[in-house]
């Protein structure tokens, strides 16, 4: 997979120039220094310098060393920086979208300043400050725990009265009248859903995060499905789980797990992620996927195709995404006095090796 984590590099580059204000000719950080300060390879680096030369940020002399080209300025040049706050920067989606928006924003000539907050508001916290304070001239932020209360209201109350455009991605707190760019969850985790019972099943759990709304959107399309197809309670067969607990769930609760899998023909995961780590569970225990049990997933990640058994699941946008939150964003920058409305995809169902059609098999 391409290496997206000199993006990170190229941002830090471009604010440690800033900071520092470093000017034309002033000695840059060796590609030794910037893999210790990162922690990544020397490809890594490599690729970031190179995009920060073709940008005229850097030049690179060979004998010598690196150095600032664009350098500091107090006067602004181009129509300024975005800043984009993702609670992930992964190796999973995060990375397509990120660079969706970054081609988008690039193409109009408008910098990028990324941020991660690992999902936690705090972070988000410090990110909105930080970008608040350097001058955006407009934000593309995924929200943090976006299900919980948060803490951040008072920061988006400045950010609406200082008349910064703002974007959500993902999802937004049901409190914003922002726009949002998003895959529609719930129609995703109702198109898996409905393909399991198209498929013969009728013992179906699930598995999702409660504190997100993506989480509580994409069970409500399981609950749809459910009730739609005569399921009596089929709430009684979910597993709820926080978002930052991950694979720890597997760790945390196995008997509980294996209550649920033991009582179910079929499981709908949160997303792929967690469908992964319910493969490598089931194997660990001896159930076979899909012969003892179907797993199916949601966003289509670069893990649903490449994991032991290729996952089913339903199709997240992905960078299309990213670039709708940028042409999003960049509208509202030219028309502040229009009302822009939430950009919503429809997912598309992927089929795979992780669910067994139990009326092919009752045929033969």
């Amino acid at each position: 997979m391409e290496n997206y984590k000199y993006l990170s590099v190229i941002e830090w580059a471009k604010e440690y120039i800033k900071t520092q204000k470093l000017r034309q000719g002033d000695r840059f950080p060796s590609e030794n220094e910037l893999c210790g300060i990162h922690g990544v390879s020397r490809q890594t680096v490599r690729q970031a310098l190179l995009h920060l030369e073709s940008e005229g940020v850097i030049s690179r002399v060979r004998g010598s060393g690196t150095f600032v080209k664009g350098g500091f300025s107090d006067e602004p040049k181009g129509p300024g920086s975005i800043g984009v706050i993702s609670t992930y920067f992964s190796d999973y989606i995060f990375p397509y979208i990120v660079t969706g928006i970054e081609e988008v924003l690039t193409a109009a000539g408008y910098s990028m300043q990324l941020a991660t907050t690992h999902n936690e508001v705090s972070e988000e916290t410090q990110a909105l400050e930080n970008m608040i304070r350097s001058g955006v001239q407009g934000l593309i932020v995924e929200p943090s725990a976006s299900a919980l209360p948060n803490p951040n209201t008072e920061l988006y109350r400045e950010i609406k009265e200082k008349n910064i455009p703002l974007v959500f991605f993902n999802a937004k707190y049901p409190w914003s009248d922002m726009p949002c760019v998003a895959m529609d969850d719930e129609a995703a985790a109702k198109t898996v859903t409905d393909y399991l019972f198209e498929c013969g099943h009728r013992r179906i759990s699930g598995m999702f995060t409660f504190d997100d709304i993506q989480g509580h959107k994409r069970y409500s399309g399981f609950m749809k499905s459910c009730i739609g197809h005569g399921l009596r309670s089929p709430e009684k067969n979910v597993f709820w789980y926080a978002a930052a607990g991950g694979s720890r769930v597997f760790g945390l609760a196995p008997k509980r797990i294996l209550e649920l899998i033991e009582s179910s023909a079929a499981v709908v995961c949160y997303n792929d992620k967690m469908a992964v780590d319910l493969l490598q569970f089931c194997k660990e225990q001896g159930i076979s996927v899909p012969g003892d049990i179907s797993v199916a997933g949601i966003d289509d990640s670069r893990y649903a195709s490449i994991c032991d058994v290729p996952l089913t699941t339903a199709r997240h946008p992905h960078s299309r995404l990213g670039e709708a939150a940028a042409r999003t964003l960049l509208d509202m920058i030219e028309n502040r006095s229009l009302q822009h409305h939430d950009v919503i995809f429809t997912p598309e169902l992927i089929v795979r090796d992780s669910v067994i059609n139990l009326n092919k098999l009752r045929t033969v």
